[in-house]
């Protein structure tokens, strides 16, 4: 009994022989076509802009020292004491996807997976109808707003008089003063339950508000064209317990001795916390940061109220890389900071420019631990 076979036939092409020699199958070669395929797919899809911001931590910068080669604080018309061992480090944040800087899917997908960045819809973070030009135009003025509140701050603390003429811009819609002030009117006096009270300077006006319950009927006396006028209007609440008037101003202050700072290509306002500090260790015979390595964040206002900014945890990441032991938070920053603190770093929270030169002689006397932190 015979049977039949099949006779094995030669491979008649090279790419045959090959296959034969390699047991390449179809599937395999179907699938690596088909890898091929997306990956030339997806790498220009990485490559395509699209409408999200990626932030992550800036440089940061020791008020006390150099920048560019220029230091970052000079004073002129009193005596200075640089502070060679301590440094007081200011925080940024670095934002990529607003106009004129789109990211890429590629750069979202890696803030996504980082535990360094922030991702959030572009809208979130930059006004569609602001350009990029604007943009940059108003951190540069508020920038420049921010130092000038370090310097009459800290010189009011470190004790100066600091005269200013205050102006009116404007009223806060729909407050009492709404109507009642007009622009370019000069304040000059302020008469509350307490007594009338001479408005010489910026801390002047601050002190008698906040020694003034909200609700309260005030005359506010102001120079309109040369002409003495008195202005009654209703105080609001401040939020701490004193006043405010509703009324923008504009400030021209008359500084008891030159302060300049020099940082470029940041902006914003929340430096001026650390700029205020930087200058009063500047003033003063002994270091504020002791030896130690301290950043912090925060805005400043012309009568030391220290207020929150925006990507703390972002500053405080950026803090612990450039070697910070010790970070100055703003008291209303507290809920963004619990549970975020790098390891390493001790957060420190401060609601006023006082409280934050007092956290400085305590960490300068190794009594650090006992400040409050925003845990309690």
């Amino acid at each position: 009994m015979t049977s039949e076979h099949s006779v094995p036939q030669p491979p008649t092409s090279r790419w045959q022989r090959v296959r034969q020699r390699y047991r390449i199958s179809t599937r395999a070669i179907t699938m690596t076509a088909a890898g091929l395929v997306s990956f030339g797919l997806l790498v220009p899809m990485l490559l395509v802009p699209v409408p999200y911001a990626v932030e992550a931590s800036g440089p940061t910068f020791n008020t006390l020292g150099e920048v560019a080669d220029h230091p970052l604080i000079t004073i002129d018309g009193a005596d200075t004491y640089p502070d060679d061992e301590g440094e007081l480090r200011l925080t940024t944040v670095t934002t990529a996807g607003g106009p004129g800087f789109p990211v890429t899917a590629g750069s979202v997908i890696r803030g996504w997976l980082s535990g360094h960045m922030l991702v959030q819809p572009a809208e979130a973070v930059f006004r569609p109808d602001v350009t990029e030009e604007q943009r940059s135009e108003v951190a540069a003025q508020q920038m420049a707003s921010s130092q000038q509140n370090a310097t009459v701050a800290a010189l009011t603390q470190q004790g100066y008089e600091v005269p200013a003429t205050l102006t009116v811009a404007g009223a806060v819609p729909d407050s009492d003063a709404d109507g009642v002030v007009e622009a370019e009117d000069v304040v000059t006096a302020l008469t509350t339950p307490s007594g009338a009270h001479q408005i010489e300077t910026y801390q002047d006006l601050s002190d008698a508000l906040a020694a003034t319950a909200p609700g309260s009927t005030v005359t506010l006396t102001v120079d309109r064209d040369g002409v003495a006028t008195d202005l009654e209007i209703t105080t609001g609440p401040d939020g701490s317990g004193g006043s405010v008037l509703g009324v923008f101003l504009s400030a021209e202050y008359d500084y008891p001795i030159d302060v300049h700072i020099e940082i470029d290509n940041v902006g914003g306002p929340s430096a001026g916390t650390m700029f205020a500090l930087g200058i009063l260790d500047l003033l003063n015979p002994e270091p504020l940061a002791g030896g130690h390595v301290v950043a912090g964040t925060g805005t400043i206002s012309p009568d030391g109220q220290v207020g929150p900014i925006g990507g703390v945890r972002l500053k405080m990441l950026g803090a612990q890389r450039d070697g910070a032991e010790y970070f100055l938070a703003p008291a209303a920053n507290c809920g963004e900071v619990v549970g975020h603190v790098p390891d390493g770093l001790q957060v420190i929270q401060v609601a006023t420019l006082d409280e934050a030169e007092q956290a400085m002689h305590a960490i300068a006397d190794g009594t650090a631990a006992d400040l409050p932190s925003c845990a309690d």
